[in-house]
């Protein structure tokens, strides 16, 4: 029995989209696969995604990272969620956590008990049962699986972390592994006459590598996916009308406080990250509303610390390319398509979408089947992620810009106003089975947005007044004592991951 020789996987582009593609595939496929990476230091990286959602972590374990070293390494922090400021109206605020508030009891989700005391004069917001809210209001964190002996789960939690250095470790861990890397602009594309698979690229000293399947990790450019197989792109800036973005590092907050925070502005909204040495700042903005040095100004302006640097743009179209996947090319990160940082979707889309091609990679053939499965689920999950932006956008009652009346009244996908109708009308969730984000998330933004139910799931109703009171009053005496026992997280940090 002869050993089936290997196939010759060719990724073109670095940073973290191509070195988070090379790390998954060597650790999964590196029996069956040689692994080789293209990149230029010459052609710079976007590297503003700096802050995560929690599947990350499972990347990291598949990967068999040590969390504090990569902390570490990374210059990080954790992240409870995201603070919302001035978006539902202005002078208002809200932290879209990861963890769900309250207790489910019942068969009912928390929310809906809280209504149901919200209906009779109950005046606490659902925040004020948020054991991540009140984590992030004090400034702690800590691992907590669960609270105490009860049902409520902990902490849930991700990362923000510099981006750049974060390619960096994975090049390191990917090259130690086996993948080889080569230095160079491609300069040729070399495809098959009958088929038009890509068969090799031609870097611009003339290296010749060849493949048997290509990922395009070029960036905005889609060189391979987008310029060479013409594989179209699809427009959804009448949803997301902002198109460029301005980022600039400032020196590090006082408090390292564990979440990121956006806040809107006139003609868009600018984000805050806060890292162990310095802090990520950006305003991302339509040029349709506001000019470039205005966007630039108001960015400086909302600095909580001093700038480092000056501010370096960004332009783009939010959307999608038509398919993820042509020929024998898949495009992973920016070179499939832009879903503005605001929900900090850009790491996890670059990792759900190795994991699939990982899952549907072709063992033989020209992997029609698996090529068809895999642009249907990137397509829905784009989609569903889309929808989910669009949300903080449409539902304000902001009239104090052009850009915010525009946002107001614009027409939406009726996947999302489907949801809003649902939850508007009894706090329930029309949420898809394969939806990246959770019923918690749908009524955190939901409500923070300012969309009231009118009604709350009948099953809340199974508990007296009396009853209702005591279990609210219950799920907060066991946050705060659960918070009180927490580090904070500037503690936590130097105890165990503080970087040099």
């Amino acid at each position: 029995m002869t050993d089936t020789p290997k196939r010759k996987l060719v990724i073109v582009g670095g940073g973290t989209a191509g070195w988070i593609t090379a790390a998954a595939f060597v650790r999964l496929l590196g029996r069956s696969l040689d692994i080789t990476l293209v990149e230029s230091e010459a052609i710079g990286t976007v590297g503003v995604g700096e802050a995560t959602i929690p599947q990350i972590i499972r990347l990291n374990a598949i990967l068999g990272l040590d969390e504090m070293e990569f902390v570490r390494e990374t210059k990080g922090t954790f992240k409870l969620g995201i603070e919302f400021v001035d978006w539902g109206r202005k002078g208002t605020s809200y932290l879209h956590t990861f963890g769900d508030a309250g207790l489910s009891l019942a068969g009912a989700a928390f929310h809906h008990y809280w209504r149901r005391a919200a209906a009779s004069g109950h005046t606490s917001d659902l925040w004020h049962y948020s054991l991540h809210r009140l984590a992030a209001d004090h400034a702690r964190f800590g691992k907590l699986d669960r609270v105490g002996n009860t049902a409520m789960t902990g902490l849930a939690y991700a990362y923000h972390f510099d981006a750049g250095l974060y390619a960096a470790y994975l090049r390191r861990y990917a090259e130690g592994q086996g993948v080889v890397r080569h230095e160079g602009i491609v300069q040729h594309v070399t495809r098959d006459g009958e088929n038009g698979d890509i068969t090799a690229i031609t870097l611009d000293k003339g290296t010749r590598v060849e493949g048997d399947f290509f990922i395009d990790c070029t960036g905005f450019r889609a060189m391979l996916l987008g310029e060479e197989l013409g594989v179209g792109y699809e427009d959804w800036s009448r949803w997301l009308p902002c198109d460029r973005a301005l980022a600039v590092p400032s020196e590090r907050l006082p408090t390292l406080v564990p979440y990121t925070r956006a806040t809107a502005k006139q003609a868009g909204w600018q984000w805050r990250i806060p890292l162990q040495h310095r802090t990520g700042n950006g305003h991302v903005y339509s040029s349709g509303f506001i000019s470039d040095q205005d966007a630039a100004d108001t960015l400086l302006a909302g600095l909580d610390t001093k700038a480092v640097g000056d501010p370096r743009p960004l332009r783009f179209t939010t959307g999608r390319r038509d398919a993820f996947w042509a020929h024998n090319c898949a495009a992973i990160g920016l070179s499939s398509g832009f879903l503005e940082p605001l929900e900090s979707t850009s790491i996890h889309l670059i990792q759900s979408h190795v994991n699939r091609l990982i899952q549907l990679f072709p063992a033989q053939g020209d992997g029609a089947a698996e090529r068809a499965e895999y642009n249907r689920r990137c397509a829905a999950e784009f989609e569903q992620i889309r929808d989910f932006l669009i949300l903080h956008y449409k539902q304000t009652a902001r009239d104090d810009s052009a850009f915010w009346n525009y946002c107001r009244t614009m027409a939406v996908p009726d996947s999302l106003a489907h949801k809003q109708a649902l939850f508007a009308s009894s706090g329930r969730i029309g949420r898809d089975i394969d939806d990246l984000f959770r019923e918690a998330s749908w009524v955190q933004v939901m409500l923070g947005q300012g969309v009231t139910p009118q009604a709350h799931d009948p099953m809340a109703d199974a508990l007296s007044d009396a009853q209702l009171g005591e279990f609210l009053g219950h799920v907060r005496t066991l946050i705060e004592r659960a918070v009180s026992g927490l580090p904070t997280h500037e503690d936590f940090i130097a105890r165990h991951c503080a970087a040099s």
